[in-house]
């Protein structure tokens, strides 16, 4: 069967543009995980500013992007966490990071339908495991903050 988009029909279209649509609203949801993330991590030891979190929304520039945000999120929290004096894993995130990225790359090749949607299932599980990772460091991070503010309140008093 050849695929020709003229001959699709109206609802084919819409339901493609929605699903086009739910998958751009969960990618934002994404980038302001990182964002929010970022701003809980002082300026010295950042690699990225808050606001290029959001280059990942970027088509064709986020291929690139994914492995930048893994890399340079992953030495901005290693520089946090250490300047805190928090033990964490060494380069927090990075692995899971890569391996979506990887993930994310070899799902735009032109593949066949079966393994297309098998890269597609475990690049969703990655992605997931990730997001759920750097919002766990996004919370450390906010209850870090929240103990030395109760701790500075003690000693003021």
């Amino acid at each position: 069967m050849e695929f020709n988009i003229n001959n699709l029909d109206q609802e084919t279209i819409i339901a493609a543009g929605v699903f086009a649509l739910i998958c751009l609203i969960i990618k934002a949801f994404y980038a302001n995980t990182f964002r929010a993330t970022l701003k809980l991590i002082d300026p010295v030891n950042r690699h990225m500013k808050p606001w290029e979190a959001w280059l990942i929304l970027i088509p064709i520039f986020n291929i690139y992007w994914n492995f930048e945000l893994a890399k340079r999120m992953s030495d901005s929290l290693t520089n946090e966490f250490y300047d805190r004096k928090i033990a964490e894993e060494e380069f927090p995130g990075r692995s899971t990071g890569i391996t979506v990225a990887i993930l994310y790359l070899v799902t735009m090749f032109p593949l066949s339908v079966n393994l297309v949607i098998g890269l597609n299932l475990v690049y969703f599980f990655y992605f997931v495991a990730y997001w759920v990772k750097m919002n766990n460091f996004r919370s450390l991070l906010n209850d870090h903050n929240a103990f030395l503010k109760e701790e500075s309140q003690k000693n003021n008093l």
